[in-house]
C-alpha cells in the first residue's frame, strides 16, 4: 500500500485528495519570536489560520503540505491541533529552508549529522511530538548560489530520502546545476526532488525549468498568488498573466506529469505581516477558476493537484 507521513499518522496516499504541496501554517526566521512589532500571541495565530484550513477542507482540500524547516517556527504539537480540528491532513517537513536559515549548531554539522538527524525525524518522530516528518525541505540561500553547507544539507537530505523513501522539496530551482550533480553523485532518481519556486518573480528568467524537467526533476510553480497587482506586492511578486501563462506553456509542452502547483502562503506569518489576502485558498478562488478559463479539463487539473502530488509524497524506498 502506497503511504504518507502526516502528522497525525501514516495514512495510505489515496487519502491525501487534492493536495496543496508547499504552505505554510507559519513562517519566520530564526528569532522571530522576539521581534516584538509582527509578534502574535498563539491564540491570535489560531485565530488566524484555523477559518483558512476550514475553508480549504469546504472547497474540496484534503492535505496541506508544511514546508516550514528545522529553525524557522515549525510547531508540531500545534498542527496536530489544528489537523483534528479542521480534517485536513498535514505534512510536516524535516531539513531547512536554506542554510542560512540554519542556527550554529546544525551550521557547523557535518553530512553524517545532518543525515540522522533527518533521518530521525522521518522514522522515529519530530521532537517528542510522535509525529513523523513526510518531506525533505532544503534550499540555496540568499545570493544565488549553493554555499558549502547548502551543499552538506542536500547530500545529506539526498542520503536520508535514500533511507527512509521520503521525498525532497526546494526553496528555489536555481543553481540546479549544482544541486542534481550532488543527487546525481549519491544516485538518488530525480523524480524524488519538487524543484520549486519555479515561478516566482525574482528567480522566473534564472530558472532551467525545462532543463531540469529533462533531467527527471519535478517543477514547482509554487507562488501562485504572488501578484504584481496586489496593492502592496512583496519583491517576489509577478504579474498574474505572466506567471499563469509561463505554467500553461510548460504543460502544454508534455510535462503534466512533473508539474505541481501551490501558493506558498503563511497562514499566520511569524516576525513580519504577510502578503495581506494571500492564502492557500487562492487555489480555490483564483487559480483553479483561472486554469478552467484557459481550457484545461477537470482530468488534468486532477492530475496537477491530486495525482502528481500522491505520487510525489507515497513514501518510496
Amino acid at each position: 500500500m502506497s503511504r504518507v507521513n502526516t502528522v497525525l499518522g501514516t495514512i495510505p496516499a489515496e487519502e491525501l485528495g487534492l493536495v496543496a504541496i508547499h504552505e505554510h501554517i507559519g513562517y519566520g526566521m530564526p528569532g522571530s519570536e522576539l521581534d516584538t512589532k509582527w509578534w502574535k500571541t498563539p491564540e491570535q495565530r489560531y485565530e488566524e489560520t484555523v477559518p483558512k484550513l476550514r475553508a480549504f477542507h469546504e472547497h474540496g482540500g484534503g492535505t496541506f503540505v508544511d514546508a516550514t524547516g528545522i529553525c524557522n517556527g515549525r510547531d508540531v504539537d500545534y498542527y496536530k491541533s489544528l489537523s483534528a480540528k479542521t480534517g485536513v491532513h498535514i505534512v510536516a517537513c524535516t531539513g531547512f529552508v536554506g542554510g542560512d536559515t540554519a542556527l550554529p549548531h546544525f551550521a557547523q554539522a557535518g553530512v553524517e549529522y545532518l543525515t540522522q538527524q533527518f533521518v530521525h525525524e522521518i522514522t522515529v518522530g519530530i521532537g517528542n511530538t510522535g509525529s513523523l516528518a513526510g518531506v525533505i525541505k532544503v534550499g540555496v540561500s540568499r545570493g544565488g548560489r549553493m554555499t558549502d553547507l547548502d551543499k552538506r544539507i542536500y547530500r545529506a537530505a539526498a542520503r536520508a530520502s535514500l533511507a527512509t523513501g521520503v521525498p525532497i522539496l526546494t526553496h528555489l530551482a536555481i543553481d540546479a546545476e549544482n544541486a542534481i550533480a550532488i543527487f546525481n553523485e549519491e544516485g538518488l532518481p530525480l523524480d524524488r526532488v519538487l524543484f520549486g519556486h519555479v515561478d516566482d518573480g525574482v528567480n522566473a528568467d534564472k530558472t532551467r525549468d525545462i532543463w531540469i524537467a529533462e533531467q527527471g526533476g519535478r517543477i514547482g510553480f509554487d507562488t501562485f498568488g504572488y501578484e504584481t497587482e496586489l496593492p502592496d506586492p512583496p519583491f517576489w511578486a509577478r504579474p498574474r498573466k505572466e506567471r499563469l501563462d509561463h505554467f500553461l506553456r510548460f504543460i502544454g509542452e508534455g510535462r503534466l506529469k512533473l508539474v505541481l502547483a501551490s501558493a506558498d502562503a503563511n497562514c499566520s506569518p511569524l516576525g513580519w505581516p504577510g502578503v495581506k489576502g494571500h492564502t492557500v485558498n487562492y487555489i480555490f478562488d483564483d487559480l483553479i477558476p483561472d486554469l478552467r478559463a484557459a481550457g484545461l479539463d477537470e482530468t488534468t487539473i486532477k492530475t496537477i493537484f491530486v495525482d502528481n502530488p500522491a505520487d510525489f509524497l507515497t513514501i518510496q524506498k
